[in-house]
């Protein structure tokens, strides 16, 4: 059984930054995707940032320029770091992994992720 469980969440500033981090066990997959996800009150929860297991990567467009999304495979450890944070960005954040079919691209849709963390919650004021 995948497990994932995320930290480095917290309080911020607007503009600040913050690093989150997810480790990663037993996610044997040859081929995978892992993700980022996030999910504010009363919304539904979005696509962040996705890695596949050849270190491709995809952002979703609103937020591209501002987050960095990277995979350590020695620590097993999924990271994202965000910069120039904004109040809107406040919610709580999810890495998702799943098994990915080869020749796919990663896919940014929540229903896709088979694999889930508990979340961190960031919380960023004006």
């Amino acid at each position: 059984q995948v497990q994932l469980v995320e930290s480095g969440g917290g309080s911020v500033q607007a503009g600040g930054s913050l690093s989150l981090s997810c480790a990663v066990s037993k996610l044997t997959y040859s081929t995978y995707c892992m993700a980022w996800f996030r999910q504010a009150p009363g919304k539904e929860r979005e696509g962040v940032a996705t890695i596949d297991e050849l270190m491709r990567k995809t952002y979703a467009d609103s937020l591209e320029g501002r987050l960095a999304i990277a995979e350590d495979k020695a620590k097993n450890t999924l990271y994202l770091q965000m910069n120039s944070l904004k109040p809107e960005d406040t919610a709580m954040y999810y890495c998702a992994a799943l098994r990915r079919r080869a020749g796919s691209w990663c896919p940014m849709r929540m229903d896709d992720y088979t694999h889930w963390g508990q979340g961190t919650q960031v919380t960023v004021s004006s």
